[in-house]
Parts: C-alpha cells; structure tokens; sequence
C-alpha cells in the first residue's frame, strides 16, 4: 500500500523492566526514558509536535491516571496530546495516523505500566464480557490454559515444543539489557518445573513486572535528519476477534492474518519478527497465522516471555524491532502487538530500512544525520 508520505521511529528507548519498582512513582520511573529516547535525537520535549501515550487506570488504580504522566513530559508550554487506553503500540498508530496527515513532523509515544501492586491475573479479568464471563472470574493464565490445551489436541503443539520456544527466548534474552529474565536454558530442564495451570508451567507465561517505552517516529527528510537509517513504516493495521471466547476457534488468529495482509505483510519476506506472545503457546498460534518460516529470527529480544510490562511490550516489539533496522541487523522487519485474552486485538506493523545504508551510532544508538556527516567530512 502506498501512503501519503514516508514516516519512520527513528528512536526507542526502555527501562530495564523489573519484577517490583516500588520506590518510584509511574511518573519517575518514566522521565529517564522520555529524556533518554530525546536525547537520541537532540530534540527537547517543545520541539515534538504531537505526543500519545498509553496506559491503563485499571492497571494503575485510578481514574484519569495518564494525566499524572503529562508531569514527567513537560506540558507547559500548552502540547498536542491524546492518550489510548490501550498498549503503546496502539498509541503509536494514532501518531502515526497524525503524521500520515501531515498535520505533524514528528511524534513522541510513550507508555508504561506497574503490575507489581496488584494481582495483574485478576486485574486483566476486567478485560471479559462483563455479563456472562468476567463474574466467574476466569484469569488470565487460565485462559491461556485454554488455548494452549486446543492446540496441543488440535496436534499442533506439544509441552516439550513449548519449551523449547521458552527456551530459545531466554536464551535470545541474554544479550538484552533490559529483560527480566535471561539466560540459557534447556528444554527438558524447563519441564521439571510443576504446573501453574495445566497445561503451562511458569516458563510458559510471562513474567510480572514493571516498565516503560517510548519511540520517536518523524516524517520525510525529518527523520533522514534525525536518524542515519530510519525504521520506515512501509504498513500498519490491527484487528480483533469477538468479544465471546466460545465462538473463536482458539487455535487460529484471523485478525493477525488479516492485519498482516493489509499492512503488506506477505509482499515480501522479512528476516526478523518481534511477536508479542506473552504465553509460549502463543507464539504457535502467530507464526501459522504470520506464515513464518525457520528462516526467520523470531523475538529475538527475548520477546514478551522475557519481560512483559503490561501495557508496554506491544510497544517495545516495535521499539525492538525498529532498533535492529537502525543498527543494520535487518532490512525488513514485522512487529506484533496484542491486547485482550488469548489474542483477541492484534496489530501488524512492517518495518524496512534504506537499502544500502547501515550506519549507526555505537551501541546501535541512531546518530543524528548532522553528526554523521560532521564524522564523514573529518
């Protein structure tokens, strides 16, 4: 599909997410990352034209809680804002929508979410039908159970392949910085551990914890300027399911599909997959639907099972996979994000590079384009 005109993230930047943040607000925990994701492209907070976040007042136990937020981004002088109730990855189609339009140049998201404080399982249940299916109660570990029993009846999975999935990603999750939990681990080492619900283990589910993200997106020669290769968005599009579990057949996801072709998906291969699949028996589901080879390097930030802020890892997929084009590690990228009970709401991005151009800062920090031509005139 052709747009308008060519947006690209020409920045990402997160917290090392953690099992508890206690000591700091949501507000605090946030500003180094918004001064962290600026830094990266020498603008200040004045010199965004539009910001969007997303979050959660059920996550944060108040009503209106995106506000307190507007603190750590500095919304005086008076900003244009807007808020999704929803991962950050659904606020990042609305900036991205606002650049389409022209009526901006760039855009900062950002997103954050604690599930330290409360019981996330039980919190996530206020997700569900609230006549029929929230008043019992069902968590959501338990309905991942679900799923991921229908899959393994359906022939198309098996706990030894679940853990192996879970044991890729902590594996891919040790060269991250910012995980929660990394490091090797063998398969049948994983299925010693006992049951959470059957038929998944604790390596099956993600873990809980606490975090935040945030991208820059830019348009045109803007973000050639700012970023030496530029994460182009070349397709965006999410979907979902039926509110009623009990009509979906929860061994297919036709969202993603349906996503993934309108974002452009199956127009070319792409070599790397940021999947947000937040339970092993997940990510099953979304390479049948993504139609994904082994030819693909899939999550390899570790993914949702290595660290899963809620609210914030469909964001940092994009983040993640945004990252790896900046530093030249891939030309064409997928990034996925999800929201509601076993996959219900789905969003495809396609991201692609400059073809030929693979410059970037050290540490795969993009440089801005004046301080790469200052480096190549020297």
């Amino acid at each position: 599909m052709k747009y308008s005109r060519d947006v690209a993230i020409v920045a990402f930047a997160q917290t090392a997410h953690r099992r508890s943040t206690a000591e700091v607000s949501e507000v605090e925990m946030l500003i180094p990352v918004l001064q962290d994701v600026l830094g990266r492209v020498g603008l200040t907070a004045g010199e965004i034209d539009f910001t969007c976040s997303g979050s959660s007042d059920y996550l944060a136990g108040r009503a209106f809680s995106f506000t307190m937020a507007l603190d750590g981004v500095g919304a005086w002088p008076p900003i244009s804002e807007s808020h999704v109730e929803m991962d950050g990855a659904w606020a990042l189609y609305e900036a991205w929508v606002k650049l389409l339009t022209g009526e901006a140049e760039t855009a900062l998201v950002y997103c954050y979410g604690k599930s330290s404080p409360g019981e996330v399982r039980d919190v996530l249940t206020r997700q569900l039908d609230p006549y029929y299916v929230a008043p019992l109660w069902p968590d959501s570990v338990s309905l991942a159970a679900l799923q991921a029993q229908a899959l393994i009846d359906a022939g198309a999975t098996d706990e030894r392949a679940l853990a192996g999935i879970a044991a890729r990603s902590r594996t891919a999750a040790a060269g991250n910085p910012h995980a929660q939990i990394r490091g090797s681990a063998r398969p049948d080492q994983l299925l010693t551990g006992d049951y959470l619900v059957r038929p998944l283990r604790k390596h099956d589910v993600p873990p809980v914890g606490d975090g935040a993200a945030a991208v820059i997106l830019a348009a045109g020669e803007t973000a050639r300027k700012l970023c030496a290769r530029p994460a182009w968005i070349r397709g965006m599009d999410h979907r979902m399911e039926a509110h009623g579990l009990g009509v979906r057949d929860l061994t297919d996801s036709p969202s993603t599909r349906l996503a993934a072709e309108r974002a452009g998906a199956f127009e070319r291969p792409v070599d790397t997959a940021e999947l947000h699949a937040p339970f092993t028996s997940q990510e099953v589901v979304l390479r049948t639907a993504l139609r994904l080879d082994d030819g693909v390097s899939v999550n390899p930030s570790g993914g949702a099972l290595a660290a899963n802020p809620v609210m914030v890892a469909g964001l940092i997929r994009l983040g993640e996979a945004a990252a790896r084009i900046h530093r030249g590690e891939s030309d064409r990228a997928l990034a996925h994000a999800t929201s509601g009970p076993c996959l219900q709401q789905n969003l495809i991005a396609v991201l692609e590079g400059d073809a030929g151009r693979a410059d970037a800062g050290d540490g795969g920090t993009p440089r801005p384009k004046a301080l790469v031509e200052n480096k190549e005139g020297q």
